[in-house]
């Protein structure tokens, strides 16, 4: 198991022993990482998955380790689903909205039911799962709502327009969702990645520029609990993506011409990726 380099909180930090930590799409992936992290650090991990399976296989893992943990089966895009079993979980200290899906083919050739739950998993599933909980953190004035973006969200990539709106989306519900709760005592952090070493960029991984290199899911997962316990507001994997994110204020073309030079937009020529794959 990864395990992340003890870092005690500092400043705003949160220190997660004790605490309760949802996360959703944790029955595999950088979810499952995510879980196992939080609870070596002490907390209490609630498993969130549309396989029930899955997740019960992580719960199992984690108690089998000594730790705290439940497992759930829920459909994220399922508003009333979301409200119903979070009324069960009850309250809750943090929120990790992790969940996600990737399509991977141009935009004419995606089918509408794929672009559909893209758009329903990454984005819409916000709503529901945030608004489920938000109420309890308000009420007892502390909290934090993590939102897994991508560096998507910084900059669009050829094949992947339905999977870069909805990043671009998780980043803008996490700035409306801060000022918000601006003086609540609740708090945000966002997590920008850039593409992760999973199965789906095996035909394209060659063609990544040492700029910027696929990320391994275990770093990812340390970063966002390291990003949780010092209090940061915004994480980017790497923190080069700074210079990305500095686009933001520049003209357009410049973004145009760094997904050229980069290598991106040829890379993504190879995407493997498939509808349902989670990233």
């Amino acid at each position: 198991m990864v395990q992340a380099p003890l870092k005690p909180p500092s400043g705003a930090g949160l220190s997660l022993y004790g605490a309760r930590v949802l996360i959703t799409g944790a029955g595999s992936g950088i979810g499952r990482l995510m879980a196992k992290l939080a609870a070596a650090r002490g907390a209490e991990v609630i498993i969130w998955d549309r396989d029930g399976e899955r997740a019960d296989q992580v719960r199992q893992e984690l108690i089998a380790a000594g730790h705290l943990a439940t497992a759930w089966t829920v459909d994220v895009t399922d508003a009333a689903a979301v409200a119903e079993t979070a009324a069960a979980v009850g309250a809750i200290d943090v929120l990790i909205n992790n969940a996600g899906v990737v399509g991977g083919r141009p935009l004419v050739e995606e089918p509408e039911d794929a672009i559909r739950r893209t758009i329903e998993v990454n984005l819409t599933a916000l709503f529901w799962t945030t608004k489920a909980f938000l109420p309890g953190m308000i009420d007892r004035r502390r909290g934090l709502v993590v939102t897994i973006a991508s560096a998507a969200g910084l900059v669009g990539s050829a094949r992947m327009t339905d999977y870069s709106a909805t990043k671009f989306g998780a980043v803008g519900f996490d700035e409306a969702l801060r000022q918000e709760l601006n003086g609540s005592g609740v708090k945000t952090m966002v997590v920008l990645p850039f593409y992760i070493n999973t199965g789906m960029f095996a035909g394209v991984r060659s063609r990544f520029p040492r700029l910027l290199p696929l990320l391994s899911p275990e770093r990812v997962a340390v970063d966002v609990i390291h990003g949780i316990e010092r209090g940061a507001r915004q994480v980017l994997i790497p923190r080069s993506l700074r210079l990305i994110y500095g686009l933001r204020f520049l003209p357009v073309s410049w973004g145009d011409r760094l997904a050229n030079w980069s290598g991106i937009n040829a890379a993504m020529t190879e995407f493997s990726g498939r509808p349902g794959d989670r990233v």
